[in-house]
Order: structure tokens, then C-alpha cells, then sequence
């Protein structure tokens, strides 16, 4: 901060300053006042407004040489309005608070942004190891294959392992899509029968391994995305396989209600521990089932939830512990409910 800055901000001060003193000459002319005075008043006046600026310049000056040498110093210089030296003037304690509110806030930003990496990069360490498996198998597999495993059994079991890859990869896909839904949807009008029936399609082999016995009754049609509401029904489906018990069936039907229509994928497997139901859309939960079962990422129902909440689709579990679990889906009725979710224009 140099003199001639802080004169120009003192502008409208000296003119002010300037009128003043003309005024007041006028005056004490009009009224006769002695002119040797009327001078010495002047340059009182003078040495007065002087002395006030050349302090008020030293003490700026003082004050923003301070910040400059606290911020050069600081190697997260977001933080100055934490290191801002105290002053006198109201002026800088309101600056300072408004500076430190904002450094508040984007702080907690970071930190969320942080977190949101950390969180990351743990799935991808446990999405790295669950990967590993499938590709193992497939090594094995290929192995035996020059062994003279039968051929068809051979191409069963790799076709298995290469779905769990497909099934391991889509997830990875999905969540580093999940914070960008919005521009990767159409919402259209969806027939529930045909996108249950292909993702039941998808993984018939897995069925087949497992005797799983699937009954689908899914009449209505909602205004959706197709492919989102794929994957959220297909991590509800290895989620059922998962911890399927003797003689698994799933029942997958809709129903009607006034405000939408509700999808309900039923099992008969393990079911949830009623202290478990609240927090199985979390990130990173796995429960006793998870830990029973081997490893478990934690991630595919928490997917299902962030996804459904960016659709505007309802999701919720009931289950009877030892007896089974109904993941229910909420669908909005209407394509002009769709539309207030989703503001693009419906295909």
C-alpha cells in the first residue's frame, strides 16, 4: 500500500475537507473577522487533517504489510482471515468475520470433497480385490480347460465368472457416475415386465447355478430411466442370490397405488436383523449377513439409494429376519411428476 493509493481513497474526505475550509473562510470574511486569524485557523486546520491522515495512512499501511507478510508465510493461504491482525476499526473486525464465515464454508467443502476421495479410493481397493477373484477363477478354469475339463461345463463356469467381472465393473461404473446422474438420463416411458425379464436374462446362469427359482408379475409401465432402474434392480437381485438360503425363489411383481406404482423384489433368503433394516443403505455397511457370507463391499444397496433418490424413485427394505427380505421401489405415476424430478424434456 503506497501514499498515493490511500490519498485517492481519502478523496471524497479532502474535498469535503476542501469545501469545509472554504465555507468557513467566507464566513469569517462576511463577518469581519481578522484576515492573520482567519489564516492561522487554516493552517491549524491543516496540520490537524495532516497529522490524522499521515496516522491513518502508517497505521493501514502497518495493518495490510502485517496480512501480505501472514499470507507469504502460510502455506493454506484460504486461512488468512484466521491470521488477519486485530484493528480498531469496525470496518476490518466486519471484513474479518465475513472472511473467516467464508473460509468456514469452503473449508467444509473441502473436507467433504476429501472425504468424498477417501471413500473412493477405499472402494476401489475393495473393488480391486473383489475383482481378483473372478479373474483367479477364470485362470483356473483355463487351466483345467487344457486339462480336459468337459467342454461344456468349462464354458459354464467361465461365462459365470466373466458375468461376476461384468457385474464387479458396472458397479465401479455406476458409482463414479452416481454424482452426475443428471447428465446421463432419458426418462421415458419403461415397460417394468421387459427390464426385470432382461436383467433376470442377464444373469440366468447365476440363477441356474444357485436353483433359484424366479416368479415375475410386472404389469405397469412408469416414466423412467431404463438403464438406472437395470442396475438398481440387478444389485438388488446378487444381493438376494447373495444370501439366498435352501430352495431360494424370488417373487418380483408391481402394484398399483394412487400417487405410483411400487416394484417389489421378494426373497425367501436370510432377511435382515431388525437392528440392521435402517442401515443397510449405507455406505461401506456390510452387517452380519455381509461378514457371515465372506466379503462384501458395502456399496450396491448404498448405489441403489443414491440412485433412486436422483430419480425421484422411493426405495425402502422389509424384512423378517430368518424368513426374508422385499426391497420395494416407488415410482412416480406420471410422466409430469417425472418431468418436476427430471427438468429435461421427456423423450
Amino acid at each position: 500500500m503506497n501514499l498515493k493509493d490511500f490519498l485517492k481513497d481519502k478523496c471524497l474526505i479532502l474535498i469535503l475537507h476542501f469545501v469545509c475550509m472554504a465555507v468557513l473562510t467566507a464566513f469569517l470574511r462576511i463577518t469581519g473577522y481578522h484576515r492573520a486569524n482567519t489564516v492561522l485557523i487554516l493552517i491549524f486546520w491543516w496540520m490537524i487533517l495532516g497529522a490524522w491522515l499521515l496516522a491513518a495512512y502508517l497505521q493501514r499501511r502497518k495493518f495490510f504489510g502485517e496480512a501480505e507478510r501472514n499470507l507469504e508465510e502460510m502455506d493454506q493461504r484460504y486461512l488468512l482471515g484466521e491470521v488477519l491482525p486485530d484493528s480498531f476499526r469496525l470496518e476490518d473486525r466486519l471484513y474479518r468475520d465475513m472472511i473467516r464465515r467464508s473460509n468456514k464454508s469452503m473449508i467444509e467443502r473441502l473436507r467433504r470433497m476429501e472425504d468424498g476421495q477417501k471413500e473412493y479410493r477405499e472402494y476401489i481397493e475393495n473393488w480391486v480385490h473383489e475383482i481378483k477373484a473372478p479373474i483367479t477363477a477364470i485362470s483356473l478354469l483355463c487351466e483345467n480347460g487344457r486339462s480336459g475339463q468337459g467342454e461344456r461345463e468349462y464354458f459354464r463356469a467361465l461365462s459365470l465368472e466373466n458375468q461376476k467381472i461384468e457385474n464387479y465393473v458396472d458397479m465401479a461404473l455406476y458409482y463414479a457416475r452416481s454424482e452426475n446422474v443428471y447428465k446421463d438420463y432419458q426418462i421415458r416411458e419403461t415397460d417394468l415386465q421387459q427390464t426385470v425379464s432382461e436383467v433376470l436374462e442377464k444373469n440366468r446362469l447365476l440363477l441356474i447355478q444357485n436353483r433359484v427359482r424366479a416368479e415375475v408379475d410386472c404389469r405397469d409401465r412408469v416414466y423412467t430411466d431404463r438403464k438406472w432402474v437395470e442396475f438398481i434392480v440387478n444389485q438388488i437381485i446378487l444381493n438376494s442370490v447373495k444370501y439366498r438360503r435352501e430352495q431360494p425363489v424370488f417373487r418380483i411383481y408391481t402394484k398399483r397405488r394412487e400417487n405410483g406404482v411400487l416394484l417389489v423384489l421378494e426373497d425367501n433368503g436370510a432377511g435382515i436383523p431388525p437392528e440392521e433394516v435402517s442401515r443397510i443403505f449405507e455406505k461401506g455397511f456390510t452387517g452380519s449377513n455381509g461378514r457371515d457370507h465372506g466379503r462384501s463391499t458395502g456399496m450396491g444397496l448404498y448405489l441403489c439409494r443414491e440412485l433412486s433418490r436422483k430419480l425421484g424413485i422411493g426405495i425402502r427394505a422389509e424384512s423378517r429376519y430368518g424368513e426374508g427380505t422385499a426391497m420395494i421401489l416407488e415410482f412416480p405415476v406420471s410422466k409430469y411428476i417425472a418431468a418436476a424430478v427430471w427438468p429435461r424434456t421427456l423423450h
